[in-house]
């Protein structure tokens, strides 16, 4: 059994991301794409890791920084629920509702 799942969304998110860094870099991308991996499997280990916010939502999810993005996801679900995979630069408030 897998120990995290990335919904649909989440793996539209993360792809989407990683073929913008592609544009400049494929080998950044694919880096990127490792770094992600090994957080996915820290946050499956460690699902208490990342931290509440509050401030953007009020649904049970926690949020992990990667580089400028935050990785949003079920801490109480087995597997690991990855929700979405954000960019700074989003309004996540408005996203998360």
């Amino acid at each position: 059994m897998p120990r995290n799942f990335l919904v649909p969304e989440a793996r539209k998110d993360l792809t989407e991301v990683l073929e913008y860094i592609a544009g400049d870099s494929v080998e950044a991308a694919l880096r990127v794409h490792d770094r992600f991996i090994e957080i996915f499997e820290l946050l499956a280990a460690n699902p208490d890791a990342g931290h509440f916010r509050a401030d953007l939502t009020t649904r049970p999810v926690r949020f992990f920084p990667v580089y400028p993005y935050l990785v949003v996801y079920s801490a109480d679900t087995r597997p690991l629920e990855i929700v979405c995979v954000l960019g700074g630069a989003q309004d996540v408030e408005s996203i998360l509702k």
